[in-house]
This record gives structure tokens, sequence and C-alpha cells, in this order.
């Protein structure tokens, strides 16, 4: 199938999708069509919908019930594989409060032979779509922000020394879905206020109204924190941690999520799990091994041993160390420096890199290679090759 064509019939989705012309949709999507909306929409437009009439009931419908808005195509860029990458804007209101509604989109649609819609992937801002449909919803642990680029996630009970509790890991999970439906991060700067990044699991919140059989519970306050991390861990935006203080528990998985870390001095790491008689949790068992050593990993574990900032620093599993009172301004320095960079580039960077624990060599080249002819095709390589060759500064554009 053609560019030309492709575009032409995203086009003509976009124009169906406003006028909510049900004929047109239904020549437009194959029999086998299967949509993904982000996950985070309210109403539960959000997860996969299998098939056109599912895709029109659950999603466009329903934005169409509660929102007066229309899907704005600014940019189409081909891909491999026959698919097509559109990104703009949502723009209207919601019905029932009249709030505006301004949401990024990126929407990538793949064809079958006979040119028809198969499937459609959805990312947008989600928290723009709660915020129109009800109002701002208020974060109380973690202060979010995004600015020029760098989302900035930090952890903000200083009083708890950061100490992770139910709503921590609703409002981590929270925050992971809005940086992966907002197209304009380009890096994400992860910190804490107060005295330590975080001290892990909040034991007094654990024990309010127990005295026994905690399993449930842990159980249920890991599914968004785990949620969080994963999502986190296949965004393009790179991440930057700044470690200070006592780093814990499940908590040191906010270090295992980034790509850099820089710690204060005097920081010390401490898994802490088999002084509560617990497993651990926070992705430590799988990342602790393949920074520092099965060896030291496991004397972490089993004999609950600190990790200073210079062991951390000597084993890899920190990049730097700084002073204390530069950690902070440091840490928002590299986070903006990676976000003036190929952001697609570093997608694919980060992706095999984490894929390369599970791959042969053989796989993993031709994972390369494909990767490569996706990144080689953007415009940030095209005008830094250009640049280079004329010996310039390449500017890129996160594209």
């Amino acid at each position: 199938m053609s560019a030309e064509r492709a575009v032409e019939t995203a086009k003509r989705l976009y124009e169906a999708l406003a006028g909510g012309d049900k004929d047109a949709l239904g020549a437009l999507l194959h029999p086998d069509f299967v949509g993904h909306a982000a996950e985070g929409l309210p109403l539960q437009m959000g997860g996969e919908h299998v098939g056109g009439e599912a895709m029109r009931t659950n999603l466009w419908w329903r934005i169409g019930e509660h929102f007066r808005v229309k899907a704005i195509a600014e940019e189409f860029q081909s891909l491999p594989d026959a698919r097509l990458m559109v990104t703009g804007r949502y723009r209207g209101t919601a019905r029932r409060s009249g709030n505006p509604l301004d949401a990024a989109f990126v929407h990538v649609i793949a064809f079958s032979d006979d040119g028809r819609i198969v499937a459609l992937q959805q990312l947008t801002d989600t928290a723009a779509w709660h915020a129109a449909l009800d109002g701002p919803s208020a974060l109380e642990t973690i202060e979010y922000r995004v600015d020029d680029g760098v989302a900035t996630v930090c952890l903000n009970r200083p009083a708890e020394r950061n100490a992770i509790d139910m709503r921590v890991g609703q409002e981590t999970l929270e925050v992971a879905r809005r940086i992966e439906a907002d197209p304009t991060v380009r890096c994400v700067l992860i910190c804490g206020n107060g005295p330590a990044l975080t001290v892990g699991g909040d034991i007094k919140h654990f024990v309010e109204g127990r005295s026994e059989r905690f399993g449930d519970y842990l159980a249920e306050m890991t599914v968004p924190f785990h949620r969080a991390f994963d999502i986190l861990s296949r965004i393009q935006a790179p991440i930057v941690t700044a470690a200070h203080g006592a780093v814990a528990g499940g908590g040191i998985g906010y270090v295992y999520a980034a790509d850099i870390v820089v710690a204060a001095e005097g920081t010390r790491f401490l898994t802490a799990f088999a002084g509560l008689g617990v497993s651990g949790d926070g992705g430590g068992t799988w990342h602790l091994p393949r920074l520092i050593g099965p060896r030291r990993a496991a004397e972490a574990y089993l004999r609950n041993k600190p990790i200073s900032a210079q062991q951390a620093l000597e084993w890899g599993m920190i990049n730097e160390i700084v002073p204390a009172d530069r950690l902070r301004e440091h840490a928002t320095e590299l986070a903006r420096e990676l976000a003036t960079g190929p952001t697609r580039a570093f997608g694919a960077m980060r992706e095999l890199l984490r894929d390369s624990w599970r791959s042969d060599l053989s796989g993993h080249l031709l994972a390369e290679t494909r990767a490569l002819k996706a990144t080689g095709d953007t415009q940030d390589a095209a005008a830094a090759i250009n640049a280079f060759a004329a010996k310039q500064q390449p500017t890129f554009i996160g594209r």
C-alpha cells in the first residue's frame, strides 16, 4: 500500500469520526480490526477493543457521548510494515462540565492488503481527558510537572521520608500513565523531597487494622506499583534518578527504573526485606543481580547488608556521586540535556538494552538492524547526519 493511499485512508477515518458516519467507518475498517486505546482513559475507554463494533461502542461513540471533540491530524509519517503514524491533538470540551479538552495524540494505523484499516493504536494524554471530564485529579504524595520536555516525578512525603503506602503506589502508576501518554515528555527525572529518596514501605500504614496475614494487602499494593515500573521501562524517554539519604526496600525500584542514577554522598541502599520476613518487590530480584552480580545481590537480600554509595558506584548500580547540595541541580541538568536528544533513538536504545538479557546474539543483531532502520528514517537522524556532514551541531526535535 502506498504512503499516499495510507494518508488518504487515515484522513477519511478522521472525517468519518468527526461526522459520526457509521457506514463510512464500516467501509474503512477491516473485519479483523483490533483497536487499542490508551490505558488510563476515563469511562473505561482504554485497553483493547476487538472488532469495529467494539471500537465504535466502547471508544468512539463513548467519546461522542461525553465530549464535543475533534481529532485534528497534524502530521503523517510512514512506518515499516505498511503502517502510518499520525500525530495531532484532540480539541473540544466535555459535555457535562464544559471544561476544555486539548490532548495530544499519536495514532499508529496498520492496513490490510486490501487497503482497509486492520489495527489502530492510540496514545494520548489521559490526564487531560480526566481533567476535562472531572477537573484535575490532585496528586497528594507526588509532585509532578512537565517543563521543556522534562517530566519531574518528585516523591513528596518528607515527614515520612517518602515511605510508600497504597496512595504512593497508585499515584506512581497515575504519573507513569501520564508520562506514557504525553508525547511532549522527552526525559523523566525522579527525585524525592525531604531527607531521603524513599525508605521503602510505610510500616505504620501496613499494620493499621492488621496484626497477621499481610500478604493480600502487600500484593494489592504492589500491583499498581509494579505496573508503573513496567510502563516506565517501555517509554521512549530516558530516565534519571537522583538518590539521597536512605533508599530502601521496594523504593529502590525508583533507582532500578532509571537509565542514569546520580547519588548524593552518604546515600545508602538497603533491601530491608529479610528484616521484615518478606521476599521483596520493586523489581529488585530481577535488577540487582544484573547490576552488581548474583553473589553480591544474594548477600544484600539474605543478610540485609547495606550498599554504600561508593560500593554502588564501583559495582555499577549508580553512575556517579555528587555532593548532597548539588544533587538536584546536577540531576536536573542531566535530564535537560537528555530532553534535547534524539528521543526516538533513545527509546530504541532502551528497548534493545532491556531485551538483550533475553535474546541470543543472532536475534539481537536482527533487532538492532530493525531498530536502526526505524530510527534512521526519523527526522532527527536526517537532521543529525546532514549536520555532521556540514560540521554543524544537530538540533533534535524528538521525532
